[in-house]
């Protein structure tokens, strides 16, 4: 998770299991690279940062848009 992403974020989506992030849109920096990547992304989600916690569990559905 993350407020956004730029391109030094690039090689971190190469060990990432999804991409939560509070901006952006489908063309956004990170949802791009994470299709690239073949990893789940959802974007534009308020307070990420601060309602996920580090060594929680969270479902990200990136065909839905949705985190759980």
């Amino acid at each position: 998770m993350a407020p956004s992403t730029d391109p030094g974020w690039t090689p971190l989506f190469l060990t990432a299991g999804a991409v939560v992030m509070e901006l952006g849109g489908v063309i956004s920096h990170g949802a791009v690279v994470a299709r690239e990547c073949g990893i789940p992304a959802v974007v534009g989600v308020p307070d990420a940062t601060t309602r996920l916690r580090t060594g929680r569990t969270v479902t990200v559905d990136g065909a839905s848009g949705t985190v759980t």
